[in-house]
């Protein structure tokens, strides 16, 4: 059948399991498989920009922020912020607290820190990886189940193991799943003009 929104989905993964009594947890396992999903695929369609005026020395980051990508300041001209490690921002601090206009940041949990800390309101644009939109039954698609529902519909019988303890189908289904995923992210890469297997992107967190 055809998988084009959560209500085909969670189908699907019905008729997989050959199981007509897990109603009630099979959002559990598309929840689950959701959280996965973040942490492992990057790709383009996840990239948004959020604009914020900052003005102190720390700025919260978006609610469905992951990952950052950059950090620019809308000056004249624009000026990109340098990612530095936290002992770096605190080393610089240390050995000057004037402020200025910012050109070095790091994370400090869900919260950015700029240095020198602003000597007036800036606007920023971050760019940064959101986390996918969950599916639920008001909102009933999303990016990855339209151009990927296998990702989806494995990745959710992959979860669904240890509730049901035991399927000899894991190993090949989670093959698969490894397998759709990596695909994606290399294509990604080349859409992005990368030849590495890894993402040349800072990861921040």
């Amino acid at each position: 059948m055809a998988i084009t929104n959560y209500s085909e989905l969670k189908s699907s993964i019905a008729d997989w399991l050959n199981r007509d009594d897990l109603t009630s947890v099979i959002p559990d396992f598309i929840a689950l498989a959701e959280a996965q999903f973040n942490r492992s695929i990057r790709h383009r369609s996840m990239v948004t920009r959020s604009t914020a005026s900052i003005d102190s020395r720390f700025s919260a980051t978006p609610g469905d922020w992951m990952q950052t990508v950059q950090l620019i300041l809308d000056t004249d001209p624009i000026q990109p912020l340098d990612y530095v490690t936290i002992e770096t921002i605190n080393e610089k601090r240390a050995a000057s607290s004037a402020v200025s206009r910012p050109r070095y940041f790091a994370h400090v949990g869900t919260e950015i820190e700029v240095y020198p800390s602003p000597d007036t309101t800036y606007t920023a644009e971050l760019i940064y990886y959101a986390k996918l939109a969950a599916l639920s039954d008001s909102n009933t698609s999303n990016w990855l189940l339209s151009l990927s529902p296998d990702i989806y519909l494995y990745g959710s019988l992959i979860q669904a193991t240890p509730y049901l303890r035991d399927d000899e189908r894991l190993p090949t289904i989670a093959s698969l799943y490894n397998r759709m995923v990596e695909d994606m992210n290399i294509s990604n890469q080349r859409t992005r003009g990368q030849t590495s297997s890894k993402m040349k992107i800072p990861a921040f967190g």
